[in-house]
């Protein structure tokens, strides 16, 4: 009785083990720039497909704070508004997936979102950042 099982247990643990993963979706960012120049998000891919997506971002800037901010938009190619008072885009009136802030310069985090099919946009929302270029499309197919 008790090799049954044994041999029972080794076999559902041997299906458990031959299941499919289905792993998060990983795109790694870089948060690059520093005051006063070009700054910019690059995206190892910009287009994953729908559900858990990670985001390993990484800031290597050598003296500058940044983050990402990942935005849903209404529509494919809607351009987020920076407000001129703040200098930056208003979250509160925006989809934000959810984000990794406050990155010093060689600091890195980790966001892992569920996301559905659409157009997103990751930003750097600290004040002039995305007027200075730290702003990524990025697609969900569906």
């Amino acid at each position: 009785m008790k090799l049954h099982r044994v041999v029972l247990g080794a076999a559902c643990g041997a299906l458990l083990l031959s299941a499919p993963a289905f792993a998060a979706e990983t795109v790694s960012v870089q948060l690059v720039g520093e005051r006063g120049g070009q700054m910019a998000i690059k995206l190892d891919k910009s287009e994953v497909p729908a559900g858990e997506v990670t985001f390993q971002v990484a800031n290597v800037a050598a003296n500058t704070p940044h983050e990402m901010v990942v935005i849903k938009l209404d529509k494919p190619g809607e351009t987020l508004k920076v407000d001129p008072a703040k200098n930056r885009v208003d979250e509160k009136k925006l989809m934000s997936m959810g984000e990794v802030s406050d990155l010093k310069a060689g600091q890195s985090g980790k966001l892992t979102v569920k996301l559905a099919p659409g157009a997103y946009e990751l930003i750097c929302n600290i004040k002039g950042h995305v007027a200075a270029g730290m702003v990524a499309p990025f697609t969900v197919k569906g």
